[in-house]
């Protein structure tokens, strides 16, 4: 110090720290009755801007009046250049920590906007974290001071080494971004690999694809087999889809009142049941005539893959029920079998003898015959 402390001093002190708490907590409670009236908004971003600022905000308050209490305290040049440091180096830390959780906010609001799911694709949001929290990190050791020139340099190097014992994890955080780039499948998305596995996308994350299927199972598959095998997306183009429900009916039903009649049961389906796309234009195919019936395929529309299911139940259940009421049979395949002989059958005399069964006599024969 350049001097004794004296009672000045530390009225000065404490008057500043009094004064950075209290400014700490008038923003605080600013802020939280800022983020009432932020829920009343549709945007989300600004619910994520006053979140975060509600915590740099009054620490802010109290790091500004410790600053002040320092400035007032007769330290020496070289100790209060260093408190200072500290302090500006604790200020970036903590606001880099708050801009890493806007951003990342902000990024995952996009995705949930662009998806239209509750889930979104935290692999960006990963990346987005580590990138913010790291330049926040190297700005701080810039500013005590610490030269981050020979830092970036050895990370530069040891990346190298990192690469290499990391290849299976990088190569599936390549996939994974690139998956998301191309939009080949967001989450929200119903997809059906090659292998057999199916289910809605859940999120992507840096390392592997989380899918949910029917069953509300999840199936965790690495970024790179997905984006390797053969796949198919339900939901791109467009989500609505048609589905197709074979029938047939008997060689004797008038096919024109067939078809009338199987028409008024799928306009009746698409309009009652959830899932059904009330403006899709049904449509009636035959094509085969079959052994008992003549066979056609019934084109239905659905808003999304999983809702088949319940429409092709209440479709089946009514389409039986009103062609039991107009009189429409659906034969079930039917064979004759005829049987014929040439000659009259002549049943044998005496008991049946079985290969395997053998008498007296028979032994003794067989003893005859052998030399």
């Amino acid at each position: 110090m350049t001097r004794d402390l004296v009672l000045h001093d530390w009225v000065v002190v404490a008057i500043a720290l009094a004064s950075g708490c209290v400014a700490g907590l008038l923003v605080r409670a600013l802020l939280k009755w800022l983020a009432k009236h932020a829920l009343r908004t549709k945007w989300t971003g600004d619910d994520l801007i006053v979140d975060s600022l509600r915590t740099v905000a009054p620490w802010a308050a109290v790091i500004a009046g410790v600053a002040v209490a320092v400035s007032a305290l007769p330290l020496t040049a070289r100790i209060g250049g260093l408190v200072n440091q500290s302090l500006t180096a604790l200020l970036i830390l903590i606001s880099t920590v708050t801009a890493a959780r806007v951003v990342a906010g902000l990024v995952q609001s996009v995705a949930q906007s662009r998806t239209g799911v509750a889930a979104s694709a935290s692999i960006f949001v990963n990346i987005t974290r580590i990138v913010v929290l790291t330049m926040g990190v190297l700005v701080a050791l810039e500013t005590v001071g610490v030269s981050i020139a020979p830092l970036v340099t050895a990370l530069g190097v040891g990346g190298l080494a990192v690469a290499l014992a990391l290849q299976d994890t990088l190569a599936n955080l390549f996939a994974g971004v690139h998956i998301l780039a191309s939009k080949t499948v967001q989450p929200g998305d119903y997809i059906r690999l090659s292998s057999g596995e199916e289910g809605y996308v859940v999120d992507i994350n840096w390392r592997n694809s989380v899918v949910r299927n029917l069953s509300n199972n999840l199936v965790i598959i690495p970024n790179g087999r997905l984006a390797r095998t053969n796949m198919t997306n339900y939901t791109q183009p467009e989500q609505k889809l048609s589905i197709l429900v074979q029938v047939g009916v008997g060689y004797e039903s008038d096919l024109e009142h067939v078809e009338a009649i199987t028409l008024d049961v799928v306009d009746s389906v698409m309009a009652d049941i959830i899932g059904g796309v009330p403006d899709h234009e049904a449509a009636v195919r035959f094509h085969t005539f079959a052994d008992s019936r003549i066979n056609f395929t019934v084109i239905l529309g659905v808003g999304e893959f999983s809702d088949q299911y319940r429409i092709k139940h209440e479709f089946i259940k009514r389409l039986h029920q009103r062609y039991r009421a107009e009189g429409i049979s659906i034969p079930a395949p039917a064979r004759t079998v005829s049987l014929r002989q040439d000659g009259p059958l002549v049943a044998p005399s005496g008991p049946p003898v079985l290969p395997h069964q053998r008498d007296a006599s028979s032994d003794a024969l067989l003893a005859d015959r052998q030399p």
